[in-house]
């Protein structure tokens, strides 16, 4: 099935897409639209490609503050009780993490977690107390036990927090390193280094530095101002480098084996790529914050479709960061699947800028729209 590319038409004049300006922490905050009006933009379903292609991915619908979890006020009770669901917001939003129905998401200038709890329709901020206080979390990962090991560049550590949100300890000490994200790997932390254009591998259990790999530059095995990171399916390591507008992958070792993707204004390049996640059949989704959008390619390198795009639309997309797949938590958000469209998982996109939200679409295929000769072909071609 062809699907035109649709991501370049706004795409940013050549040299401001030279121009890094990752801006992790420093973006103006908007307040996002009610959800109301929301829900109107949202009233037909969004599909990637559109209709009457076979679609992969529909928008599902977006988090951004309290209110999303709660049944919509009648006119008088708005009245009379005001916007009180708008209290509690995403103020900068980076990385997003799912683990059964709850939500989390890094919020860099609450400072804390953002967590959306889809059963029990309710939202909370854990922010740390004391020696867990929160700084300026940038990204979440959840370990299968529930531990949650957070990304927090203004401590510049790694900190660790059970399954029930309480402190354990922090990784790192003064000047190591600048953790923007970290992939969990058996016993290991995979933590990227923006400062020293790094990867710090991590003792899961002490902290304790094991060893590093990447120096600075743009040839292969070396780094430029890596930001996000994903363990593969065939268990190697894909680091997001924004400087070097590229995912470059390495063995568990650190050894490099090849990069995908360049700067350039064609399907398959970058602008400013941040967000990174791989599915269990091996495709790779690439957010760029310059695109607005999420590019995903199979396990060669080939790119396969986008979805998302600017603007105030419901499934639009503002600087985007993180980029998450859960196949947890699918019955959280069914209300929301387009009669007949099959889910295989979720796919969680971060926004940092204008409308700070997480938005949420699914991947799946059409009851009777799936092409024979796709799906015979593999799982790749039918994301197509």
């Amino acid at each position: 099935m062809n699907h035109a590319l649709p991501f370049f038409r706004r795409l940013l004049p050549a040299a401001a897409a030279t121009l890094l300006a990752l801006s992790l922490a420093g973006c103006a905050s908007t307040p996002s639209k009610p959800a109301a009006a929301r829900a109107a933009d949202a009233a037909a379903p969004v599909f990637y490609p559109s209709l009457p292609n076979p679609p992969r991915i529909q928008y599902l619908t977006t988090l951004a503050g309290e209110r999303d979890l709660a049944a919509e006020k009648g006119k008088f009770a708005e009245f009379i009780l005001g916007n009180e669901g708008e209290r509690h917001q995403l103020v900068q939003p980076y990385g997003v993490a799912m683990t059964g129905s709850k939500v989390y998401v890094a919020d860099s200038r609450a400072p804390g977690l953002a967590v959306f709890d889809m059963a029990q329709r309710r939202f909370s901020l854990v922010a740390g107390v004391g020696g867990g206080r929160m700084k300026q979390p940038l990204n979440v990962r959840i370990d299968s036990d529930g531990t949650k090991y957070v990304t927090d560049g203004g401590r510049e550590q790694v900190l660790v927090y059970d399954r029930d949100d309480r402190f354990v300890a922090a990784y790192g000490r003064q000047g190591q390193f600048k953790p923007i994200d970290l992939a969990i790997v058996g016993e290991r932390l995979y933590v990227t280094d923006i400062t020293h254009h790094q990867v710090h591998v991590l003792d899961k259990r002490s902290g304790r530095s094991l060893f590093t790999f990447g120096q600075a530059g743009s040839e292969i095995g070396e780094l430029f101002h890596p930001t996000n990171i994903a363990l593969g399916t065939d268990g190697d390591l894909y680091v997001v480098e924004t400087g070097n507008y590229r995912v470059q992958r390495f063995t568990p070792e650190g050894k490099p084996v090849r990069t995908y993707g360049a700067v350039g204004s064609v399907p398959g390049s970058f602008a400013r790529p941040k967000g990174i996640a791989i599915d269990r059949a091996g495709r790779m989704y690439v957010g760029d914050a310059a695109f607005e959008n999420v590019q995903i390619f199979d396990a060669t390198g080939r790119i396969l479709m986008d979805f998302g795009q600017a603007g105030e639309g419901a499934e639009g997309l503002s600087l985007p960061a993180g980029v998450t797949v859960s196949y947890e938590g699918i019955e959280a958000f069914r209300q929301f699947v387009a009669p007949g469209f099959k889910v295989e998982y979720l796919v969680l996109v971060a926004s940092q800028f204008g409308p700070n939200k997480v938005d949420v679409f699914a991947f799946g295929s059409m009851s009777g729209m799936d092409d024979p000769a796709a799906a015979a072909a593999g799982p790749a071609l039918a994301a197509r």
